[in-house]
């Protein structure tokens, strides 16, 4: 999710779910250490709960990162082991790290010791002719002995030799079975899914065998299916959803944002799909794209683009 789940998209998200956990783009340790650290890991006081995803390999500098984390106020650390792009492989991070379980470990173990906090990982069931039997179970138990709090599985194989980062997410097959078993081996381990799920009726399909579930393009590129997520987490009737305070919500945040010199397509290129399937969506999607990126564009675009929207079309959708 680099480059997408930045500042503004999260608090847009979570104006949609009060539950859910929101993680940050991977952020790589160094930059973290050395780069502009409130441009990096600054954020909204209203995204809590939010976890600060870590890229990196060395076990000093995840654990200095995760500690400045931890300083800036986030829930949790989530340590990347399973992202492909070209950058990763290039650093000997991401996915490249299921070759090395132990060194994950040493990581996991490093930032324990650094923090107060959770600290979690996210990993692939394992990469090119990697056996996903032999891999994750290794890599599970190295980091649970580490003691990591979580572990999130992406349920593919990543590629590293011969896919691109963007093939990665789609051709490599799902095998949700394999993250079941897992959980099945670890019963009092937290151990949530990931990949491929695009319904929350598909999400509360996997909560009957694992303890969470993950959502990536899905909650991005149709965010309005998180105003259903905090039933399915509480099991309570959920009322019906305010999109218009929403709306509201992200006008006013949107003029401050313009106000401290960022422009209004910062934010709304994370709205064009939150209306998606229901009438005027092509519309609000066409002026969230054009108008709200024209020079002096203002908070007033998102009311104009809500207005094209079919209300009673929402309604019947809900």
């Amino acid at each position: 999710m680099m480059d997408w789940t930045d500042r503004h998209c999260r608090f847009f998200h979570r104006q949609l779910t009060r539950r859910a956990l929101l993680y940050t783009e991977m952020v790589v340790a160094d930059a973290v250490i050395k780069g502009a650290r409130e441009r990096l890991l600054g954020f909204h006081p209203d995204e809590h709960p939010v976890a600060l995803q870590l890229g990196g390999s060395d076990p000093a500098k995840l654990a200095e990162a995760a500690a400045v984390g931890e300083a800036f106020g986030y829930d949790e650390i989530n340590l990347n082991v399973g992202c492909p792009s070209d950058r990763v492989q290039s650093g000997i991070f991401g996915a490249c790290l299921m070759r090395t379980p132990y060194l994950v470990a040493e990581g996991v173990a490093a930032m324990k010791a650094a923090t107060k906090i959770p600290v979690t990982v996210k990993c692939r069931i394992g990469v090119d002719d990697q056996d996903p039997e032999e891999a994750l179970d290794t890599i599970a138990e190295a980091v649970f002995a580490a003691g990591a709090d979580a572990l999130w599985v992406h349920a593919r194989k990543a590629w590293l030799e011969g896919l691109s980062p963007k093939e990665n997410r789609d051709i490599p097959p799902l095998d949700y079975g394999r993250v079941y078993r897992l959980k099945q081996k670890h019963p009092d381990r937290f151990i949530g899914i990931n990949g491929g799920i695009q319904s929350l009726e598909e999400a509360a399909e996997h909560l009957g065998h694992t303890d969470g579930v993950m959502l990536g393009r899905a909650a991005y590129h149709t965010p309005g299916i998180l105003a259903g997520a905090d039933a399915l987490v509480s099991g309570e009737l959920q009322a019906e959803f305010d999109f218009a305070a929403l709306i509201e919500t992200m006008a006013d945040y949107a003029a401050s944002h313009i106000a401290a010199g960022g422009r209004l397509g910062h934010i709304t290129r994370h709205l064009v799909g939150l209306f998606h399937g229901l009438p005027g969506a092509r519309r609000f999607r066409q002026i969230l794209s054009t108008d709200a990126n024209r020079p002096g564009a203002g908070p007033e675009v998102l009311g104009e683009a809500f207005a094209v929207v079919d209300l009673e079309g929402l309604r019947q959708a809900a």
